[in-house]
């Protein structure tokens, strides 16, 4: 089997990245350079036929900021499937509201910190 990724989703995902949204932005300033708790998070990561917003190999930790869109009932089911498909490759999914990531960071990330935490000591 071929896993080379489809040309189409990287430029996608590269895309992705020049049109972030403020709260994938703000994020992202967080993240990135392993600032927070020395991981190293990956942007608008590919895992076919996914393009995630935020990806931690080293404890296995996906990252999703969902805008209003996410809200109807086709979104709310094409993201359980997304994130059950995720679940089973071993991973783990966590979803926050761009309104609380963008109004309510401190609580976001604290979350985030403690999920980060339990993962590790999983390992």
């Amino acid at each position: 089997m071929n896993n080379k990724l489809a040309p189409q989703l990287l430029i996608f995902a590269k895309t992705m990245r020049h049109t972030a949204t403020d709260a994938e932005n703000l994020m992202w300033q967080i993240l990135r350079a392993k600032r927070f708790m020395n991981l190293k998070f990956r942007r608008q990561h590919v895992i076919k036929p996914y393009i995630v917003d935020f990806y931690c190999h080293e404890i296995g930790l996906v990252i999703e900021l969902d805008g209003s869109q996410h809200g109807t009932n086709d979104a709310i089911e094409y993201d359980a499937e997304r994130t059950k498909f995720l679940e089973a490759l071993g991973l783990t999914v966590v979803r926050y509201w761009n309104y609380d990531v963008l109004g309510r960071t401190d609580v976001v990330l604290e979350d985030l910190w403690n999920l980060c935490i339990k993962l590790k000591v999983n390992q």
